[in-house]
């Protein structure tokens, strides 16, 4: 059942962010945690101690650790050719195009965006900015409950658009065979990806990040994870790049009189099933449209093969929340900024003008996010935790980095040193103002 809230009442629980190092960890995960390492250790702890590990020890802890963890003893973590070949030949017809499909509908998206090399020499000589692709990225696809080879195209294409030639990808093995999922096998195949590693967790992101014996480190880390992999990346940043600190997923639902509680209870069941953290939220002035997506959502969980899963997200960290208007629903999703905001509105053109934070906005219920999770073209890496308000989907420019170009010519180097020398001195700083001078065009002696 969808738990209703009154708006206030939802900014304090449902609707409250919460830092990632401050979320409630699981009963489950607590007793997992206790159980390997013998102690009661916080998920920080213990991410902490598996990075230092796989630093000091490389492919050693790497197999260790996806022993302890994975269930699964592996001397060697690239995947072989003939296993990525047996996937791509056991497609069926229907999923092989499933995937061509998104596959050129992300590449499609992703090559519009701007972002080009350009020269202004309108300021005294040559100034301007040069875009150079990232060398050497690691893509983390997620494998936990279910594998994600959506996930693996909507970061790997991105980053093939962006010019990325050294693409490694890291999944975890599956404990009843020891191999990446096919799925995410032959999905790389038909991506051209042919460096792939049996590796998941926080030992993966470690591996990337340090680089061992038989992985070679990379310049920035991308992909979505679970909590560890999440307070991994935060650990190793600096060391490398990564993306973002991706928390648990999350929707919301503005709609109104004309939605179709059907379509809006099977959108939130959809959100629902990812993982017991994973919140799907409804806000609307309209009690009848809850009453009947609450009436849907029973009627449609029985049907549903991960029903325990999505029971643990509505009870947590989803609801309704019964508006005064449509306004006030917005006002909501700025505070909320939801990674997947969808609206279900009469006119969902003109509500998406007042809406300044969220990862995507999905206008109309044709639009829907299950679209987006997977073929509508963008990338469905959003921003999460609320930090799509300064934060945002991933992107072409994610995979590049700028280099700024500064060629001046003589007469403007001469014309602006002397207010380079200025800022200087008041800075203290009196070798910049002798070198600014140096460029006045007098003389100076040589001590300055």
């Amino acid at each position: 059942m969808l738990k209703q809230f009154t708006p206030q009442m939802a900014r304090e629980t449902i609707l409250k962010r919460v830092p990632l190092e401050d979320m409630t960890v699981p009963a489950r995960i607590q007793d997992g945690i206790q159980q390997i390492f013998g102690k009661n250790l916080s998920p920080e702890e213990v991410v902490k101690i598996i990075l230092k590990d796989v630093k000091t020890r490389g492919d050693a802890a790497l197999q260790a650790w996806t022993e302890k963890l994975d269930g699964v003893k592996l001397e060697k973590f690239a995947v072989e050719t003939q296993a990525v070949e047996k996937a791509v030949s056991e497609l069926s017809l229907e999923t092989r195009n499933a995937l061509d499909i998104a596959i050129e509908r992300v590449q499609r998206f992703h090559q519009s965006q701007p972002g080009t090399t350009w020269i202004n020499q309108t300021l005294g000589g040559s100034l301007g900015q040069m875009i150079r692709p990232i060398r050497r990225v690691g893509l983390y696809i997620p494998a936990g409950s279910a594998p994600l080879p959506s996930t693996l195209i909507m970061s790997a294409v991105i980053a093939q658009v962006a010019g990325v030639r050294e693409i490694a990808v890291t999944a975890p093995p599956e404990p009843s065979s020891g191999q990446i999922s096919p799925i995410i096998l032959a999905t790389a195949a038909i991506l051209g990806l042919k460096e792939i590693y049996s590796l998941g967790g926080a030992q993966a992101i470690g591996a990337l990040a340090y680089g061992t014996e038989q992985v070679p480190a990379v310049d920035k880390i991308f992909g979505p994870g679970n909590l560890f992999v999440s307070l991994a990346k935060k650990q190793v940043f600096g060391m490398v790049g990564i993306d973002s600190i991706a928390g648990p997923t999350e929707t919301m639902i503005l709609a109104d009189d004309s939605a179709d509680p059907k379509w809006v209870a099977a959108d939130l069941l959809a959100q629902a099933e990812h993982d017991m953290l994973a919140a799907a939220v409804l806000a609307t002035p309209s009690q009848l449209l809850i009453d009947d997506v609450q009436a849907e959502i029973e009627t449609q969980r029985k049907n549903r093969s991960r029903d325990a899963i999505i029971q643990g997200s509505l009870a947590d960290r989803s609801g309704a929340i019964l508006t005064q208007d449509l306004n006030e629903a917005v006002d909501l999703a700025n505070l909320y900024a939801p990674e997947h905001l969808c609206l279900s509105v009469q006119d969902p053109w003109a509500l998406s003008e007042k809406v300044y934070a969220a990862g995507g906005i999905f206008l109309g219920e044709s639009s829907c996010e299950v679209l987006g999770d997977y073929a509508a073209g963008p990338s469905h890496i959003m921003p999460t935790s609320g930090s799509a308000r300064f934060n945002s989907p991933l992107n072409v420019l994610d995979f590049v980095h700028l280099i700024s170009l500064v060629a001046l010519n003589r007469a403007t180097a001469s014309e602006i040193a002397s207010a380079a020398q200025t800022l200087a001195l008041n800075e203290g700083l009196d070798a910049h103002a002798f070198a600014a001078q140096l460029r006045m065009g007098g003389k100076t002696d040589e001590t300055g």
